[in-house]
């Protein structure tokens, strides 16, 4: 329980930096000459009427908590509750924004926002194929070593290695795979990007 609190906690610090780099237009990780691949856009519209919701909802409810006299110390406390669920929306809007997929001429780094990194060495890289599935359940999953890295319940790259390669899950729990499937906003531009290594490989 220790270890998620602060892998939880570890979560928290790093959105708070992804909105400092998100106003300032820097992205994380994403070294001279890599290819950043987004992955935000499909669910921007969807998080953007979250947050509106949140903050009407945020006003409504403490103008009724108010007009009904209820305890300051309750009001308060449902008023920090509703302005950390903002706060959390906006740490993983910029966090995903902040923090694209990578590819460089050595590994392919695929990412969801603070919550999930995982670095594969191109050499290992021996097909890659696009194909949308918007069904997918979780966010990050792992089963029979087909690993599943989703945005909006979408993904729509697939990837074999030659081996299987560890990962390790958001809350810490270890896992391996061999396939990979994730969202990229332009799946072209990761199998373009990769291409060569695959014909080298195959």
């Amino acid at each position: 329980m220790v270890r998620v609190a602060l892998r939880v906690l570890g979560f928290e610090l790093k959105g708070l930096a992804s909105i400092g780099l998100w106003m300032v237009r820097r992205r994380h990780g994403v070294p001279a000459g890599a290819t950043a691949v987004t992955y935000a856009k499909e669910q921007t519209f969807t998080l953007s009427l979250m947050l509106f919701a949140m903050v009407v909802e945020t006003v409504v409810v403490d103008v009724l908590l108010v007009a009904t006299g209820v305890p300051g110390w309750i009001r308060y406390t449902v008023l920090v509750a509703d302005v950390y669920g903002l706060l959390f929306g906006v740490m993983m809007a910029a966090s995903c924004a902040t923090r694209p997929h990578v590819i460089t001429p050595d590994e392919l780094r695929i990412r969801y926002g603070v919550y999930f990194d995982l670095r594969i060495p191109r050499d290992r890289i021996v097909a890659v194929r696009t194909g949308r599935n918007d069904n997918e359940k979780s966010m990050v999953s792992v089963d029979d070593g087909h690993l599943r890295v989703t945005v909006a319940s979408r993904t729509n790259v697939t990837i074999e290695l030659s081996e299987p390669i560890a990962l390790v899950r958001p809350l810490g729990g270890r896992a391996e795979a061999t396939t990979v499937t994730f969202f990229a906003d332009s799946p072209e531009a990761v199998t373009a990007a990769l291409r060569s290594d695959v014909a080298t490989h195959a």
